[in-house]
């Protein structure tokens, strides 16, 4: 042990051990800049602003940057075709130059989605169904039928299109729908002196619908109120109405 302490005091090992030192330090030193240097430390830029941009337009600013780019695409309707829709970092993000920076654009190529069963739904119902499968309402157009607003018939570019059928998403539907009133005529049924219930009934038996519903004077007992008049009414020149047809009815207690 005597030996080994009086070794520490000898000139040889602080020679050693300061070399040892000299060596861990330097080495240290090397590593230290080496990584600044390959990691550029503190050397980098914000990302550009590329959303909204034409492809092209974010492309030579990514090229005059120092960055690299990739693509991917979606489809989105009423959206310019060839824009950046999504950028990846975002705008203002610090990165290295060299970085790659994913670029999302709208594709000019609309996907297909499959047409659905709207027939004999209302109009309400096949709009909301049309569009929840990536289409879109066009013009609807009536025809006499003894529904009213419902569905009909659908089409496409003016031809007729069944449900399956494949189309491009964004694509325009026209609905034919029925006018609630129909080609085939009825007798106008005589309603005076019947109450609403009465009234209803003998309408609908009849294939036509209940209209604007008035009353005159002061109506205290509605269940026995009674049809006083009519719109339309069986006249010698007026017999018969299409199916459909609203009659309006005025009550009293009278």
């Amino acid at each position: 042990m005597g030996k080994f302490i009086s070794y520490l005091k000898t000139t040889s090992f602080r020679n050693n051990l300061i070399a040892a030192v000299l060596t861990v330090v330097v080495l240290l030193m090397v590593a230290f800049f080496s990584l600044r240097y390959y990691t550029k430390h503190g050397q980098g830029l914000n990302v550009p602003v590329l959303k909204g941009l034409d492809f092209t337009q974010a492309v030579n600013k990514l090229e005059e940057l120092g960055l690299r780019y990739e693509v991917d695409s979606v489809y989105i309707m009423d959206s310019p075709p060839g824009i950046v829709v999504d950028q990846d970092p975002n705008a203002g993000t610090f990165v290295k130059s060299n970085r790659t920076i994913y670029l999302t654009i709208n594709t000019a190529l609309a996907p297909n989605a499959k047409f659905p069963d709207v027939e004999l739904k209302t109009l309400t119902e096949a709009q909301a169904l049309i569009e929840s499968f990536g289409l879109k309402l066009g013009d609807t157009t009536y025809k006499a039928d003894v529904s009213r607003d419902v569905v009909l018939q659908a089409t496409f570019g003016g031809q007729v299109i069944k449900p399956g059928e494949s189309l491009p998403k964004g694509s325009r539907i026209d609905l034919v729908l029925g006018d609630g009133k129909g080609n085939e005529e009825v007798e106008i049924p005589p309603l005076i002196g019947l109450t609403k219930d009465e009234a209803i009934f003998v309408l609908r038996q009849g294939a036509l619908n209940l209209g604007v519903i008035s009353y005159e004077g002061t109506v205290t007992d509605s269940a026995n109120a009674v049809v006083i008049r009519q719109d339309p009414f069986a006249t010698d020149s007026l017999i018969k109405i299409k199916k459909g047809t609203p009659v309006n009815i005025t009550f009293s207690n009278k």
